[in-house]
């Protein structure tokens, strides 16, 4: 997390304030989590939001665009498995999207430190056994 101690001018201006206002709209955790995560760009790893491109720098852009990724995947972590559910629930029934389109391992912003990532995906992995259970299609107890 040393790369965010200091903040671009930028990000606490208008642009920053249209980012926080399309996050708002946004009426989960996980959805936030999906929408800063499809900013990223696969190649080069840079942030790139075409409604704040003009509003203020590439660099302050992509620091902006990341730290808020890195913010809303630490706030996901700071779910008990319950919230993190019904967050998950809420997402699916807006989205009415399968447990097996989530595509979670893209979630993870490139900030994430190793224990960070590994407690994500295992509340995920449970998560989407929940889901299976719940549907009737669990996989029997091996002892």
């Amino acid at each position: 997390m040393t790369e965010f101690q200091s903040r671009p001018s930028g990000s606490q201006g208008p642009a920053g304030e249209l980012l926080r206002n399309a996050l708002s709209r946004i009426p989960t955790v996980f959805g936030r989590l999906k929408f800063l995560a499809s900013l990223r760009d696969s190649g080069s790893g840079r942030y790139i939001y075409p409604a704040l491109a003009g509003a203020m720098g590439e660099d302050a852009l992509d620091w902006t665009l990341r730290y808020s990724h890195h913010q809303v995947f630490s706030n996901w972590l700071t779910f008990s498995l319950a919230q993190q559910k019904s967050d998950l629930d809420e997402f699916m029934s807006e989205h009415q999207a399968r447990v097996s389109s989530l595509h979670y391992r893209d979630l993870v912003p490139t900030t994430a430190r190793d224990v960070e990532r590994l407690l994500f995906f295992t509340d995920l992995e449970t998560l989407l056994e929940l889901f299976d259970f719940d549907a009737g299609r669990s996989s029997p107890i091996r002892e």
